[in-house]
């Protein structure tokens, strides 16, 4: 078996000249658009990798300040509501309004610590347990004392109470 001469036939000389000239200019076309579209991805991945270096020092300068804010709340919060609970009032068979009256007793002598941070209130916890124990009440004709069973500071101040008769 031989190759057939077509290197002899002008026609066929054309033919493949033709077509590696055309391939030689493809190849350079192809070339020229890879380039060009490699510089434009090139030059889009630059900007972007600006922008995510700018957004992360501004995620950063956010959170920073978000932080230091979420200190500064902290160190202001402050008491604004007292819950008090008297535990115990089934045992001396008190009536609801006698033990209303008793919490609101309570509230309105301990009601200087509204509005004041936390820090305050809880230095002077001490101090707030012996204003309710030395103060005896009288309900029914008879004269109770409040034991303090819990106490819980926070933007509401509970307490709950113990009523004891007093000596």
């Amino acid at each position: 078996m031989r190759i057939p001469p077509y290197y002899r036939k002008p026609s066929w000389q054309r033919f493949f000249s033709g077509m590696a000239i055309g391939g030689a200019i493809s190849w350079c076309i192809f070339l020229y658009i890879f380039g060009v579209w490699q510089e434009e991805n090139s030059k889009l991945i630059q900007t972007q990798r600006e922008e995510i270096s700018e957004l992360k020092d501004e995620i950063k300068i956010w959170q920073e300040d978000y932080a230091n804010l979420n200190q500064e709340n902290l160190e202001k919060i402050t008491v604004q509501k007292i819950n008090i609970k008297i535990t115990n009032s089934e045992k001396y068979r008190l009536d609801d309004f006698s033990v209303f009256q008793a919490e609101e007793a309570v509230r309105d002598d301990i009601k200087t610590v509204l509005a004041k941070d936390l820090e305050t209130v809880a230095k002077s916890k001490d101090m707030l347990k012996k204003i309710i124990e030395n103060k005896p009440i009288t309900l029914n004709d008879k004269r109770y004392k409040f034991k303090v069973k819990e106490m819980v500071i926070y933007t509401t101040l509970t307490i709950q109470l113990e009523l004891q008769f007093d000596e």
